[in-house]
């Protein structure tokens, strides 16, 4: 079966998206698109055949569409998945899945109601090589239990619009998530550190050093380096009792040339996660064409990442330990 998909946004990640559905990933056929920009929408529409919708609610109500990925800005998500849930269509939304947690719990209880799961939220470093291969270490047991994980979230720069804020939703959320994932439970309470600010910031409260504490008594640190200048740097490290497990690095060559010794970074998340976008969306869609469940992160997962967000901002405006308060 190929799965008709309604495209809600055609912004950087829309647009990359469709290009995903319609050349690289097998099973999808886009077939309607809307943006609030309408040539944009136009032009997206035009590459892939599909039609231009009024706006997102028409894509939801759409007879030929069989599923719905959201890529609009993020205030909009919580409005069209809700949409999709009461539709009883498949959505996937890209991260956040609404902008509080709040309005998360809304979609976990339409869910709840409709008796299904229907929502997948695009937190793709679950679909990473590396990261599946540290989580394989880490539950296999070979390095004990896991004590300490030590992550970094390092980008280049960031656009004018970034928000001091968005230091912890737009880039730690995806280490909030994926903590919980790669240990099996939860975050339960939050510190951030203000390091000495750095120049390249603008204005920014940049970097920022998050402090997690789990269900289990484990601690996990997430350096956040927005400005960093010298490209897109994910890491990771989880210390067990036993030994310890890392990411590789992210460059499979390594150069030695003129008494120096060089191995390229990433300019983007586009560059370091495309293969985990590919592999997300294929499983996805793979599912919805068999009239599957899915298994990818849901409104459970959004919803704890928005929780542990709020905590982790709230921990940063008062400086001190807050606690993650979960339904």
């Amino acid at each position: 079966m190929t799965v008709r998909i309604g495209v809600i946004g055609t912004g950087m990640i829309g647009q990359d998206h469709i290009r995903r559905l319609s050349r690289v990933l097998s099973g999808a056929r886009v077939v309607a698109v809307t943006d609030t920009d309408r040539a944009r929408a136009q032009e997206c529409a035009g590459r892939v055949g599909a039609r231009v919708c009024e706006n997102g609610a028409d894509v939801v109500g759409d007879a030929e569409v069989d599923a719905v990925l959201v890529t609009s800005w993020g205030p909009t998500h919580a409005e069209y998945v809700l949409a999709s849930i009461a539709a009883g269509k498949n959505v996937f939304c890209e991260k956040p899945l609404a902008e509080s947690s709040q309005a998360c719990l809304q979609i976990l209880d339409a869910e709840a109601a409709a008796g299904r799961r229907l929502v997948q939220v695009g937190y793709m470093r679950r679909y990473d090589t590396g990261y599946r291969a540290l989580k394989a270490v880490v539950d296999s047991g070979s390095i004990g239990a896991p004590l300490l994980m030590h992550c970094a979230h390092r980008n280049p720069s960031v656009p004018g619009h970034f928000r001091p804020e968005s230091a912890v939703t737009d880039s730690a959320v995806h280490e909030i998530d994926l903590v919980r994932w790669m240990f099996g439970e939860e975050v339960v309470a939050v510190r951030v550190l203000r390091p000495r600010a750095n120049a390249n910031g603008g204005g920014l409260q940049d970097p920022l050093l998050i402090i997690l504490e789990m269900q289990s008594g484990a601690i996990v640190d997430v350096e956040v380096s927005v400005n960093i200048r010298y490209g897109y740097d994910i890491r990771g490290e989880v210390v067990g009792e036993n030994g310890t497990a890392a990411l590789g690095e992210n460059s499979p060559v390594v150069v030695r040339r003129e008494g120096g010794l060089t191995s390229p970074v990433p300019v983007d998340w586009r560059e370091r996660f495309s293969l985990a976008y590919d592999r997300e969306l294929q499983e996805w869609l793979d599912r919805v064409a068999t009239g599957r469940d899915p298994e990818g992160p849901g409104s459970w997962d959004g919803y704890a990442a928005a929780a542990v967000s709020e905590a982790a901002l709230e921990a940063l405006r008062l400086g001190d330990r807050v606690v993650v308060k979960l339904r």
